[in-house]
């Protein structure tokens, strides 16, 4: 299920019917009316074609939704679990555990690689988004209450707002770290350069089976015969495979040494919990 709190309303059969407004929504019991129902058909696997014909964009995207339902119907009572990929949902983890009994996994990733992604991509991102959000605000942000408002009031550098991204996100990690035990916690770097042996803990750790099928899938989208790097033409930055080796210290060659220890200075507070020196 493809990021469902992306409001940019994706195609394909893992559309959720529930709109979100703001860039990393954060659900809790107090706001849940509009999202709950949406969401439980989503993670039980409701395919509903309408919806995502809602949002098609090309003929690609009508293909797309076909071949889906094709799949749906040829395997109607094949059981399956559902997951539910979405950094966008990061701040409604908990509310999201707690609901629908999730098992959680935090992917933590190196701030420079982060950073240098939302710089390569010249993503900027609306800091007023997470103003709007009282409830957000007033609990996992608020030891960034000041930095948020600051960086609403006025466009700040890419790498700066990356910087500031990273923090919130990964101070909440912590956070979620401590309250959370049972939750799983994997770096990036780590899947990315051992992806067999990684996934196949995770896999344990979830009690899921890695099948023959699972397995060859890990090893075509992190082999070294992949590309390294996306070319930069459009819609490159969604291809997935890749040299999961080579990728994971893109950041390396896409910064500069004064970027990655700017990245570096502004991030020391946290980044300290799950990278060492020589990760750096």
């Amino acid at each position: 299920i493809h990021e469902p709190f992306n409001i940019t309303d994706p195609p394909g059969a893992e559309i959720c019917r529930a709109r979100f407004r703001y860039w990393y929504t954060c659900v809790t019991a107090e706001n849940e009316a509009p999202y709950y129902e949406p969401l439980r058909e989503a993670i039980a696997l409701r395919y509903r074609p309408g919806i995502a014909l809602r949002s098609v964009r090309s003929v690609a995207d009508i293909r797309q939704i076909v071949e889906e339902t094709r799949q749906r119907r040829e395997r109607p009572g094949q059981e399956s679990t559902a997951l539910v990929k979405d950094p966008l949902a990061f701040f409604s983890a908990e509310w999201l555990a707690a609901r629908f009994d999730m098992n959680v996994v935090i992917v933590i990733r190196h701030p420079a690689a982060f950073a240098s992604s939302l710089v390569k991509l010249n993503w900027s991102h609306p800091f007023s988004h997470f103003l709007r959000q009282p409830l957000l605000m007033n609990d996992l942000l608020r030891p960034f209450e000041a930095e948020v408002r600051a960086f609403a009031s006025s466009e700040r550098a890419i790498l700066d707002q990356a910087i500031l991204l990273w923090r919130m996100i990964h101070a909440t990690a912590l956070r979620y770290r401590e309250l959370h035990p049972d939750w799983t916690f994997v770096r990036h770097e780590d899947l990315s350069r051992e992806p067999v042996a990684e996934f196949t803990s995770l896999y344990e750790k979830l009690g899921l089976e890695l099948t023959a099928d699972a397995r060859r899938v890990i090893e075509e989208h992190s082999s070294s015969r992949n590309p390294g790097e996306t070319d930069g033409s459009a819609g490159s930055e969604y291809i997935l495979r890749r040299d999961s080796r080579t990728n994971a210290t893109n950041w390396k060659r896409r910064l500069t040494g004064e970027q990655i220890e700017r990245v570096r200075d502004g991030v020391r507070d946290v980044s300290a919990a799950f990278y060492a020196d020589e990760d750096w």
